[in-house]
């Protein structure tokens, strides 16, 4: 705050002297009357701060999205063609959306069905789901769940596993996880089995390494395109978003 308070106080012309334009040149008696006058200023224009955080504000948002966009581009292969995401929407749409989730989150769960609304009546968007389950044991059974079933199965298996998981609100067991797969006509024993296998593990250890190199510690996380957008985003905002990016 003393430095905010200094910098307006300089630009304004409040300084008692030439000398004040270099604090480290100031007397002592400067440098008091100097704060006696900011402090005064400030007291009397109390919105000049107000103003001055917002200002700063602003600029840290541009500076991090910045940085989240060069981190997105030094990594989209990474993020795009990974070989063991699944892959949804339009393979062919000149816009990419890769969600990083967790199906205890709760925001995620609101996301869901708002997703699935945008990429279906965009229809020219590619969708990619990344498991990232950081929100205790249940959440990496799940997502152990989904990824076995996927590898397994095929992509519309997954689909169907993923968002059935998406739109559960029981606790997440084995037993519940083996119940959900009988509905399917899916063999239970062979996925719960397939679950603790090393090439599951060797996919959420890859998507938990991407996720470090990203930054992201929360869920849900979207990278459109080069723009990352870390937290819930409600339809309106999600359809700007890939609007602005396709007028880019």
């Amino acid at each position: 705050m003393k430095r905010l308070a200094l910098s307006f106080a300089l630009g304004l012309g409040l300084a008692t002297s030439a000398a004040a334009t270099d604090i480290d040149q100031m007397t002592d008696a400067e440098r008091e009357a100097f704060g006696a006058e900011v402090r005064a200023y400030l007291l009397e224009n109390p919105e000049v701060l107000i103003e001055a955080y917002g200002v700063l504000e602003q600029r840290q948002a541009q500076a991090e999205a910045v940085a989240d966009r060069n981190l997105a581009q030094a990594n989209m292969d990474a993020l795009y063609n990974d070989g063991h995401s699944w892959v949804g929407g339009n393979p062919d749409g000149d816009i990419t959306i890769v969600e990083f989730m967790d199906y205890r989150c709760g925001y995620c769960k609101r996301a869901f069905p708002e997703v699935e609304e945008l990429v279906e009546t965009d229809g020219n968007i590619r969708f990619i789901v990344k498991e990232f389950p950081i929100l205790g044991e249940a959440s990496v059974l799940a997502s152990r769940f989904a990824i076995a079933a996927h590898q397994l199965y095929d992509d519309e298996t997954y689909k169907l596993v993923h968002d059935t998981l998406m739109e559960f609100r029981g606790d997440i067991t084995p037993d519940s996880l083996a119940q959900l797969a009988d509905t399917f006509g899916l063999d239970s024993d062979a996925i719960l089995e397939r679950a603790t296998s090393n090439e599951v593990t060797a996919v959420l250890q890859a998507n938990m390494e991407l996720a470090q190199i990203l930054q992201i510690s929360g869920t849900p996380t979207f990278v459109v395109e080069d723009e990352m957008v870390r937290g819930y985003m409600p339809l309106a905002a999600m359809q700007q978003t890939v609007e602005e990016q396709r007028a880019d």
